[in-house]
C-alpha cells in the first residue's frame, strides 16, 4: 500500500491512495491501512482504509474508508483533547476511484460534510464505499487500485459583526421628527412622518404621497376610519419592522391586532398583516373564532380565514360556536360563510 499526500496548512488538499489489491485478499476483516498524514486547515488528517471492511456483518465484501482527524496522541487522548475544545472542525470529505483507463469514476464518487468533535467522532466516512468485486473488475490495474480523497476544512472564524440596528436608528428618527415633511391627523391626534419612509414601506402611501392624488401636495393629511392607537403602532412598525410587546399595546391586545390587521390591509403591508393574523390565531377560542373569522373575511386575510374555518367545523367546536353572538353577527354580515361552513361540515 502506498499513499501520496499533497497540501500544507491549506483549507483544502487531497490524498492519492494506492491499494495493493492482491495483498489484501486474505487480510483480516477490520484490519486497517493508513494513508500518509496531510495538513489541511491547520489540522492533521489521514485516511483509514479497511480493505475487507470494518464489520464482520459485511463478510469482507466491501471496502471501508474513513477520514480521521489526528492529534498526534492515542485515540483516547485524542478524543479527550478534541472534546475539550469549544468548537468542532467542519470538514468536507470527498472520495472517488480511478478507472482502469486513468479517468475518475463518477459512479463511485461520494461526499460527506461532517463536524468532528465535539459532535463525538474522530473519523467519518463510508462503511460500504465499494464492493471488492466491483473494485477488482473496474478499477484494479496491475494489482493496484487508486482512490483519491479530497479534504476541505470550512473555517469557522468569521469577524464579529453586530446585528442590524437600522430599526433603532429609524425609530429615533421617528421620535425626534428631524426632517419630517408630512403629518397625519387621526381622530385629533397628530403624527409627524417622512414621506420617503412611508412610500418605501407601503405602495398605497407611495401612490398617495408621490402620485397624482391630492395628498401629494398636502403637508397635513386627515385620516378617517382608523384607530389612532393602531395607526401609532403601524407607523412605528413602518420605521422599525417590529411590533411592541402585547403588554405595551393600548387596551385589549386582541382588539388592537384586529385594528392593526385592518390598517395593514388598507396600506398593503402584507408582512404586518400576517403577523397580526398569527397573533389573532394564537388567541382563537370557541368564544372568539367567529369574530376572528369576521375580521379575516372583512380584510381579505385568506390564511387566517382558512385556519378559523378549520377550527369552526370541528364537531365539538361547531356546536358551541353557533350559540355565540359572534356567530350571529358573522352570518348576518357574510351570509355566504354559511354555505362554506355547510360544505366543510358535510365533507
Amino acid at each position: 500500500m502506498q499513499g501520496a499526500a499533497y497540501g500544507s496548512m491549506l483549507d483544502s488538499g487531497f490524498v492519492s491512495f494506492k491499494l495493493n489489491y492482491s495483498e489484501t485478499k486474505d487480510i483480516a476483516i477490520g484490519a486497517v491501512v493508513h494513508s500518509d498524514a496531510i495538513s489541511v486547515g491547520g489540522h492533521s488528517w489521514r485516511v483509514n482504509c479497511y480493505p475487507r471492511g470494518y464489520s464482520e456483518a459485511d463478510k469482507g465484501e466491501y471496502i471501508t474508508i474513513f477520514l480521521e482527524l489526528m492529534t498526534g496522541a492515542g485515540l483516547a487522548q485524542a478524543r479527550r483533547w478534541l472534546m475539550s475544545k469549544s468548537k468542532g472542525v467542519k470538514a468536507i470529505f470527498e472520495a472517488f476511484l480511478m478507472d482502469k483507463d486513468g479517468a475518475p469514476a463518477s459512479s463511485n464518487a461520494s461526499r460527506c460534510v461532517k463536524v468532528y468533535p465535539p459532535e463525538g467522532h474522530i473519523s467519518w466516512g463510508w462503511f460500504r464505499f465499494v464492493t471488492r468485486r466491483e473494485l477488482e473488475a473496474r478499477h484494479v490495474v496491475n494489482g493496484w487500485a487508486t482512490i483519491v480523497f479530497g479534504i476541505i476544512v470550512v473555517r469557522d472564524d468569521p469577524l464579529a459583526i453586530p446585528p442590524s440596528d437600522i430599526g433603532d436608528h429609524l425609530g429615533r428618527l421617528l421620535d425626534c421628527q428631524d426632517g419630517s415633511d408630512v403629518s397625519f391627523n387621526v381622530d385629533g391626534r397628530k403624527f409627524a412622518a417622512h414621506r420617503a419612509v412611508l412610500a418605501a414601506r407601503s405602495p398605497v402611501f407611495k401612490a398617495e404621497l408621490f402620485g397624482a392624488m391630492a395628498e401629494a401636495t398636502m403637508s397635513q393629511i386627515t385620516l378617517e376610519d382608523i384607530n389612532p392607537a393602531a395607526f401609532e403602532v403601524l407607523l412605528r412598525f413602518m420605521y422599525t419592522d417590529v411590533l411592541p410587546p402585547d403588554g405595551e399595546l393600548a387596551g385589549s391586545p386582541v382588539e388592537m391586532y384586529r385594528h392593526l390587521l385592518a390598517a395593514a390591509d388598507r396600506y398593503a403591508m402584507d408582512r404586518l398583516k400576517l403577523m397580526c393574523a398569527d397573533k389573532l390565531w394564537e388567541n382563537v377560542s370557541v368564544d372568539t373564532v367567529a369574530a376572528t373569522l369576521n375580521c379575516a373575511e372583512t380584510y381579505n386575510c385568506r390564511e387566517l380565514k382558512d385556519k378559523c374555518m378549520a377550527f369552526f367545523v370541528e364537531e365539538q367546536n361547531f356546536k358551541k360556536v353557533v350559540l355565540t353572538q359572534g356567530y350571529v353577527q358573522l352570518v348576518q354580515k357574510f351570509p355566504s360563510i354559511m354555505a362554506e361552513l355547510r360544505e366543510k361540515v358535510g365533507a
